[in-house]
């Protein structure tokens, strides 16, 4: 280790301490801890460039131990991604570039919003995904234009959550040997010492999950953490862990290598005694010495000669296969044939069947237009209708198959999905049971707040599931679905409906969208389709200008309240039917499309939803009645359980006079 080095690595330290301090909040453990590895990984190891984050062949970094956000920010600052000094000292405070957690698409060379514990190292099986299948598209014998590492630096804490093992074992199986994981070992979590809950082998179990295990007894130690890494590198046939000692909170004499340190600022008189102990010739806080400056100077052209040569080569690569060259654009601008999709061809789609049925053939016909999709179930295909027929499976065999086989692991499905799309060039998509959304969720959440354009399937979508019970038949999870800020919620009422989902989800480029979608068969609707795109839409109006009633409902039920529209008319009661498949697009509509839809005046409302009732009460009103689940459902066949929970016509038509006063 050179002076230089040692000197950049204790800036790290001070300055992730100093930036905690400043906030009287944050992790000082985790930076302190891990600063030479990361350092090390930074400098001597990693193909990136501070000037361009978004250079395409980069190798991605992915803290999954979000809480220690302050190393991040202190390595973005020294490799020139342009986080200043300021920046830092407004760690955590309000509209900062440097928030409590990392956040993607906030700050410059963030790969992913991280945090939630685990959810980065299952996102980086997505990353190195995406690169063997785009290396496969795109690599030549003679270019080799896709060819870089996914690097992890994780904690005790990632490697506790479930989601890690899951994504970790298929992982192992995939050999994505490009897939390298930096684990902080330093055998500390917020309550104490690791023993308490936590004495496993890590080592052993990811041998048996088929990785290769590299240990370093010392992080501190810049050489042999970098022969570590390289010798990661040198296998592509197993992803790496590199199990590496180390002291959280190093530096600090009084706090090192205890709880304390994990998630509490240090203190002036700690941080005082650490710059004694690191040898820190300065006392101004937040201070970079000039070597430091020259060393990272140094270090930062480096990365922009590597980014140059690989642009050298790529314009000749252009140059000789224009037809890749045009193939790159289209993958990763994300670029679609809107006429395809406008087209009456690709609307066309008029046949009475189940829900899941009609979006697997849109998939297919999807599969023709979008060359990036890529995609599967967990373990479900068959019955969600998500096997793209056309194409391979991708394996470690066959990098460019587009159907995946993400095993029964519903979490980590939705993880790798995510990194997939944050990787950038493909369009990913992954499928499920719909009650198993729950198993989704935190990805979802995740999705949804970064902005990526996953499609989510979720079939099965109610107590239409019928024979397999209540722990299949789904109530509350529509409603956890909608409860998503800028999720796209979406259950069709009909084929042409469901071309609507799928044309939403190849079209949006900043939301996650999952359709949910029916096992049972549903008619065909009249006037049902495009308006669906708005997220709710007359389908069958009134005779008069201001109706009688409104009757409303998504997916399945759309079907009773038309039949029950027809029963209102021989009452003499005219009635307009709204069809909902999605609350959060009806929101985004302007307050004047929503008033044509749901005039305020007419206060007689009915909603029939075969899920929870909860969110149907803001569009019925006080005044108005809401058919739907207030239990679980129950085992035995669908057209049983309909009419035993108030799923008919009749009982439509029942409430509508009651909510008429007749």
């Amino acid at each position: 280790m050179t002076r230089q080095d040692k000197l950049t690595i204790d800036a790290i330290r001070l300055l992730s301490a100093e930036s905690i301090q400043k906030a009287k909040s944050g992790h000082p453990g985790l930076p302190m801890g891990a600063a030479s590895a990361a350092y090390t990984l930074w400098s001597k190891v990693m193909n990136h460039n501070g000037k361009d984050s978004k250079w395409y062949d980069r190798d991605r970094f992915i803290l999954s131990a979000g809480h220690g956000s302050m190393l991040l920010y202190s390595l973005l600052h020294l490799f020139g991604y342009g986080l200043t000094v300021e920046d830092l000292k407004q760690f955590r405070q309000l509209d900062s570039l440097t928030p409590g957690h990392p956040e993607y698409n906030h700050t410059n060379g963030v790969e992913m919003t991280t945090g939630p514990l685990g959810q980065g190292l299952a996102s980086a099986v997505g990353f190195a995904i995406a690169e063997t299948h785009l290396a496969s598209v795109f690599n030549t014998e003679d270019y080799d234009v896709v060819n870089h590492y996914t690097y992890v630096l994780c904690g005790d804490g990632c490697l506790m959550e479930g989601i890690t093992s899951e994504a970790s074992s298929l992982a192992g199986t995939l050999k994505l040997g490009k897939l390298i994981v930096m684990y902080d070992s330093n055998n500390i979590t917020i309550e104490g010492n690791t023993d308490i809950a936590f004495t496993e082998d890590v080592a052993k179990r990811y041998e048996a999950y088929g990785w290769q295990v590299i240990n370093v007894e010392d992080a501190n130690n810049m050489e042999e953490v970098e022969n570590a890494l390289n010798l990661a590198k040198s296998d592509l046939e197993h992803p790496s862990i590199i199990v590496m000692k180390s002291i959280i909170g190093y530096g600090c004499p009084a706090r090192q290598g205890t709880a304390k340190v994990h998630g509490e600022p240090l203190g002036d008189d700690n941080i005082a005694a650490t710059k004694e102990f690191l040898g820190w010739e300065w006392s101004e806080p937040f201070y970079v010495p000039d070597e430091v400056k020259e060393n990272m100077n140094n270090i930062i052209a480096n990365g922009e000669a590597k980014q140059a040569a690989w642009e050298k080569k790529f314009a000749e690569y252009c140059a000789k296969y224009p037809e890749k060259a045009q193939l790159w654009d289209v993958y990763y601008n994300n670029k679609v044939d809107e006429d395809v999709l406008n087209s009456d061809e690709f609307w066309n789609y008029e046949i009475t069947e189940a829900t899941r049925i009609t979006s697997g053939e849109m998939l297919n016909r999807v599969a023709d237009i979008v060359p990036n999709i890529i995609g599967g179930s967990a373990d479900l295909a068959p019955s969600t209708k998500t096997l793209m027929t056309k194409f391979d499976y991708y394996s470690a065999e066959n990098r460019s198959g587009k159907n995946m086989h993400f095993g029964i692991r519903e979490f980590a499905m939705a993880a790798i999905c995510n990194g997939m799309a944050l990787h950038g060039g493909v369009r990913p998509y992954g499928a499920t049971f719909f009650v198993f959304s729950d198993y989704l969720k935190p990805a979802m959440r995740l999705s949804a707040m970064m902005k990526l354009p996953v499609t989510y399937v979720l079939t099965h979508d109610s107590i239409g599931v019928g024979e397999d019970g209540p722990t299949h038949e789904p109530i509350e999870q529509l409603v956890s679905m909608r409860s998503i800020p800028g999720f796209i919620d979406f259950r069709p009422a009909d084929s042409r409906e469901v071309v609507a989902g799928w044309y939403l989800a190849m079209t949006t480029k900043d939301a996650p969208i999952g359709l949910a979608l029916t096992r049972q068969k549903l008619p065909l609707l009249e006037n049902s389709g495009k308006g669906a795109l708005k997220g709710g839409y007359v389908i069958s109006d009134s005779k008069k200008e201001t109706p009688d009633i409104i009757l409303m409902a998504s997916g399945s039920e759309v079907s009773l309240v038309v039949d029950a529209k027809k029963q209102l008319e021989e009452k003499g009661i005219d009635a307009r039917v709204v069809s909902i498949p999605s609350f959060n697009l009806f929101e985004k509509q302007s307050e004047e499309y929503k008033e044509s839809v749901l005039p305020k005046a007419v206060r007689a409302r009915v909603a029939v939803e075969a899920g929870s009732y909860m969110g149907w009460y803001k569009y019925v009103g006080l005044d108005g009645e809401v058919i739907a689940m207030s239990t679980f459902g129950t085992s035995g066949p669908f057209n049983k359980l309909f009419p035993l929970y108030g799923f008919t016509t009749e009982n439509v038509v029942e409430k509508a006079m009651k909510v008429l006063g007749k």
